[in-house]
């Protein structure tokens, strides 16, 4: 459209794609809804930053459905894209912080982000 910037481009890191398409319909249209706002520089009201991550521009949207609550953990802190890093489905239902094994998934599928935007294998 004219007058609107190009929005950034997705890049799926690990096994994101596949654990986000497998998620129920309507979250995947939510949560796509939010990284296309994430993609034109803005912030979803759904979204929000990754505890443990602060000022790191590591975000994650959290969407409730039929009772169960799904995650997706994206960064736009590496210049010129949207890195998807983990979409996962929160198993645990004492409070509402994200699983440590989760947490570092997302610090790996960080890394290896990081080094997909400097163009390493």
């Amino acid at each position: 459209m004219i007058g609107q910037p190009p929005h950034k481009p997705l890049i799926w890191v690990g096994s994101s794609r596949r654990d986000f398409g497998a998620m129920p319909k309507e979250v995947r249209a939510r949560m796509g809804y939010a990284l296309y706002v994430a993609q034109q520089g803005g912030m979803h009201r759904d979204a929000k930053p990754l505890k443990g991550f602060a000022g790191s521009g590591v975000a994650e949207i959290v969407a409730d459905f039929r009772g169960d609550t799904f995650r997706t953990v994206y960064t736009v802190r590496l210049a010129g894209a949207v890195y998807v890093l983990h979409a996962f489905q929160k198993k645990s239902r004492k409070g509402a912080a994200t699983p440590k094994s989760d947490i570092a998934l997302v610090k790996s599928r960080l890394r290896d982000a990081e080094k997909l935007s400097r163009g390493e294998p």
